[in-house]
C-alpha cells in the first residue's frame, strides 16, 4: 500500500475563515468566495474594449439580447446591453460582433491534468477560463503554470480515500476522524477550494470531512458509488461528482450491496458493474424521485461527467449492457434537471468520443440530448458552476462589475449547441487569449 505525505504538497497559502456550521435547517452553508491559486495578470486598467454587434448570453438564463454592446475596461465588465441603450466608449478598441455570441468564459468543474501539462492551456483556448480539479496534488499543475496561460485554478488538492486507494498516486489517505480533520486542514492551508471524497470512505469518515471543511470555508464534494447519495449528501456533501454515483441508491438495496461489495473487494469491479447498475435501474421508481427530490430540496450540485461514460451501439468494444447503462444515465441526467437537481458541466479533462480540448463541448452537447434546453446548459457551465465554486460575485456572467472572462463563438449554440464548438476568441482577466498561447 502506497502512502502520499501532505509534505509533498507546495506551499501555497489560503485565507484563514469563520467556522460554518452544518447541518443547517437554511440548507447549504454560507461559505466565503474562493479564490484560484494562479493569480491572473491584469491588463492596463485604462483600456477598453468593446464588443459590438454581437448576441449576447449573459449567463443568468434570460432572454439573449440581439445586436448587443460589451464594454470592458482593465479586468472589468463595466457595461452590457442593447447597442442601443449601451454606449461605446471613445477610444476603445472595437471588436465586430457581427454573427458571434458573447458569453461568460466557460466553467469546468471536474478537470482531471492526467500528465498533460499542455492541456489546460488548450481548454483555455476553447474558451474554459476557469476549472477544478477535483482530485490532484497541487503542486502538479506547477508545468502548466509554467507553459504560459492557463485557465483560473481552483484545486481540491488529492482526493481523500481509504485503504486500498483506488488512485494512490493522486489519493491521500485517511484513517480516523483526527486524520480527517487534520487532512482537510494541511489541504485548505495549501490553496484547495474544495475537498473531494473517495468511494472508499465510510459515511461517518464523509461526515468529518464535510464539517470540517465547511469550518475551513470550503465545499466538500465526492465521487461515491459505493456510498449511498442520499445519506451523503444528508452528511454534510455540496456536490456529487459523477451520474454513477447515485447507483446504489436508485437499486434495491440487496443489489446495492452486491456492487458494493464487488467494489470494496477490487477497484476495478466499478467499471463494468456501473453499466450494469444503471441498465436495470427503474426511472420511475419512487426511490429514485425521493433521492431526486432530496438532491434539489438540498441544493446539491451534481456533474453528471457523461462524457466519460459515453457508450454507443456500434461503438468500438462497447457491449449492450454499456449502451443501455449509458441511455439510462442519460435519461436521469434529464429527470435530475427537471426535479430541480443543479446540474454543472465538468469535462473530465479527456473523454472517449471527444477529441483532445474538446471534452468540454462534448460534455454540453450530451447534457443537452439528455433533456436539457441549450440555455439550462450554457447557465450550467458559467453562473450555476460559478455558485458550485463560490466564485459567482466576480465570475460566471456577463454582467457591470464582474471579471472579463468572456468566449466569443460563431453561430447561435441557443439554437445549436455544436456552436460552442466555433470558438473564434477568449478573454481572460480583460485580456484576449491568443490563439498560439496557452500550451
Amino acid at each position: 500500500m502506497r502512502v502520499c505525505l501532505l509534505g509533498a504538497i507546495a506551499g501555497l497559502c489560503a485565507c484563514a475563515s469563520t467556522p460554518v456550521q452544518w447541518p443547517s435547517p437554511d440548507g447549504p452553508p454560507k461559505l466565503p468566495p474562493a479564490h484560484e491559486i494562479n493569480p491572473i495578470a491584469a491588463p492596463d486598467a485604462a483600456h477598453s474594449v468593446a464588443i459590438v454587434g454581437a448576441t449576447l448570453i449573459d449567463g443568468r438564463g434570460g432572454p439573449p439580447v440581439r445586436d448587443a454592446v460589451v464594454v470592458v475596461r482593465g479586468d472589468r465588465i463595466v457595461a452590457a446591453g442593447a447597442r442601443g441603450s449601451t454606449a461605446v466608449p471613445a477610444g476603445a478598441e472595437v471588436v465586430r460582433g457581427a454573427g458571434l455570441s458573447v458569453l461568460p468564459g466557460l466553467i469546468d468543474a471536474h478537470f482531471h491534468l492526467g500528465g498533460d501539462d499542455a492541456l489546460p492551456g488548450l481548454m483555455l483556448r476553447r474558451g474554459v477560463t476557469s476549472l477544478r480539479d477535483p482530485g490532484q496534488w497541487i503542486e502538479a499543475y506547477d508545468a502548466a503554470r509554467r507553459l504560459g496561460p492557463a485557465p483560473r485554478l481552483f484545486p481540491a488538492g488529492p482526493l481523500l480515500d481509504w485503504p486500498e486507494p483506488a488512485h494512490p498516486e493522486s489519493a491521500l489517505l485517511v484513517r480516523d476522524a483526527a486524520e480527517a480533520r487534520w487532512a482537510v486542514d494541511r489541504l485548505v492551508e495549501r490553496g484547495a477550494s474544495a475537498v473531494k471524497v473517495y468511494f472508499r470512505l465510510p459515511l461517518g469518515l464523509i461526515e468529518v470531512i464535510a464539517q470540517a471543511a465547511h469550518a475551513r470555508g470550503v465545499i466538500a464534494t465526492g465521487h461515491l458509488e459505493t456510498v449511498d447519495a442520499a445519506a451523503a449528501v444528508r452528511a454534510g456533501l455540496d456536490g456529487i461528482e459523477h451520474i454513477t454515483s447515485l447507483g446504489t441508491a436508485l437499486v434495491p438495496p440487496r443489489e446495492a450491496e452486491r456492487y458494493r461489495q464487488s467494489v470494496i473487494a477490487d477497484n476495478a469491479a466499478r467499471f463494468e458493474g456501473r453499466y450494469q447498475i444503471f441498465s436495470g435501474i427503474s426511472l420511475e421508481a419512487p426511490r429514485t424521485a425521493q433521492l431526486l427530490g432530496t438532491l434539489a430540496a438540498r441544493g446539491t450540485f451534481v456533474t453528471p461527467t457523461l462524457a466519460v461514460f459515453e457508450r454507443r451501439a456500434g461503438g468500438e468494444g462497447a457491449t449492450d449492457v454499456q449502451v443501455r447503462g449509458f441511455e439510462a444515465m442519460m435519461k436521469l441526467v434529464g429527470k435530475a434537471r427537471r426535479a430541480g437537481v443543479r446540474v454543472v458541466v465538468g469535462s473530465h479533462g479527456t473523454v472517449p468520443g471527444a477529441e483532445r480540448g474538446w471534452a468540454y463541448q462534448r460534455e454540453m452537447e450530451l447534457l443537452v440530448e439528455s433533456g436539457l434546453s441549450p440555455m439550462e446548459t450554457l447557465v450550467a457551465g458559467t453562473l450555476e458552476n460559478a455558485r458550485f465554486f463560490h466564485v459567482d460575485g466576480r465570475l460566471g456572467s456577463v454582467e457591470p462589475g464582474k471579471l472579463a472572462d468572456l468566449v466569443l463563438v460563431e453561430g447561435d449554440p441557443l439554437a445549436d449547441i455544436r456552436a460552442m464548438r466555433r470558438v473564434k476568441r477568449v478573454m481572460l482577466n480583460g485580456r484576449w487569449v491568443e490563439r498560439g498561447q496557452g500550451g
